[in-house]
């Protein structure tokens, strides 16, 4: 486009509103922020001060507490009396209720896949 091109549209006063609507929206927009931080600012002094750093927790005197792994034995499942009875679900309790007798982890055999589609050849 040329300049003369510019200078018209420059001109006219439709041109004008547009620009008028537009700085009016960037107004408003900025005064909600304005508005929000100030706002935000409010609600952080209402709130309760941060605790004092004797008033943080501390580990226990006997250090810190680890985490506990144990293998626990699967408990067997009630069998209804009648092939046509089913078993309801209040009839069913919570599994591995006991310490198993074999407490070392199972792992992965080398040869064996990991999952199904692992890539790997599987049970052979």
């Amino acid at each position: 486009m040329s300049t003369a091109a510019y200078e018209l549209l420059a001109a006219s006063s439709h041109n004008r509103l547009d620009v008028g609507a537009a700085f009016l929206g960037g107004l408003l927009i900025a005064g909600a922020l304005v508005w929000a931080i100030h706002f935000g600012m409010k609600v952080r002094d209402q709130e309760l001060p941060r605790p004092l750093p004797e008033e943080q927790p501390h580990l226990p005197a006997g250090g810190a507490v680890h985490e506990m792994r144990e293998m626990r034995e699967p408990d067997e499942m009630p069998v209804a009396s009648e092939e046509k009875e089913r078993l309801m679900p209040y009839q069913l309790h919570h599994s591995g209720s006991r310490t198993g007798k074999d407490q070392s982890r199972r792992r992965w055999l080398p040869g064996r896949s990991g999952s199904f589609g692992g890539g790997g050849i599987g049970h052979v």
